[in-house]
């Protein structure tokens, strides 16, 4: 796992869904985050089952947001969110894999993204497609959260990924403000965490998480115990999909 500043401390994990360990494909989902004293950024991308390479634009996505956010100031971060959003894009282009070097293949490629920038008490969350962002406040008797929801298209099935000619029109942003808590999470757990709907948060789930991972102290059995919540028989069973898990606690 990274080392992280104590001031952040940060759980995270990626599980192989039953259907992909069925056919025994790897996990297409990928994260990535860096601290930088008390700033954090954070992505999780979810590379399509459709897509030939999708992990590869997912890993390619992650780390190429990380890498230019990081070093941008929280007041740029939607420009810069665009152009590395672009950068990537272009490594697809000239990426091996791409024979014919051209945009049309880059779908080959298709990902979401969830991502996160947080500092000094004020954050965005970054979002193409499905999956979901959520900020846990501070100060609140009963939890109060912020949620950057899932996207998806006419169908259920459908959703939206970078490597669209229009990710641009896809692209949404949230404030966030006063976080003690964030997490980021492809669409393998969303089921799990949000309603039906999609507008709040199911009971059970994200609460006891927060209030786990915030009071263990040692990070290996934070990271066992997750991935046991994420993995067990009845969870493969709701949801067969791949499952990433971020939590930030701030």
């Amino acid at each position: 796992m990274k080392r992280t500043p104590k001031r952040i401390k940060v759980i995270a994990t990626k599980i192989t869904g039953g259907l992909h360990s069925a056919k025994k494909t790897p996990c297409q989902d990928f994260y990535h985050y860096a601290c930088s004293g008390n700033k954090l950024v954070a992505v999780v991308s979810d590379g399509a089952g459709s897509a030939k390479y999708g992990k590869i634009g997912a890993k390619i996505v992650c780390e190429t947001l990380v890498n230019v956010l990081i070093n941008t100031p929280l007041k740029h971060t939607e420009e810069a969110v665009k152009k590395a959003i672009e950068t990537a894009r272009g490594r697809l282009l000239i990426h091996r894999l791409n024979k014919s070097k051209s945009v049309e293949e880059i779908l080959n490629f298709s990902a979401t993204v969830v991502g996160v920038v947080y500092h000094k008490n004020k954050g965005i969350f970054f979002h193409i497609g499905d999956g979901a962002g959520i900020a846990v406040h501070n100060g609140a008797e009963a939890m109060k959260y912020t949620i950057s929801r899932p996207a998806n298209g006419h169908f259920s099935c459908e959703t939206y990924f970078y490597t669209m000619r229009n990710w641009r029109e896809c692209l949404r942003f949230t404030t966030v403000k006063k976080a003690e808590a964030l997490f980021l999470m492809t669409d393998g757990v969303t089921d799990f965490a949000l309603n039906a709907d999609m507008r709040g948060l199911k009971n059970g789930f994200i609460e006891p998480i927060n209030r786990y991972l915030k009071e263990e102290p040692n990070k290996l059995k934070a990271l066992k115990a997750l991935n046991n919540t994420l993995d067990t028989k009845q969870a493969r069973k709701l949801n067969s999909d791949d499952k990433t898990f971020l939590w930030a606690g701030l």
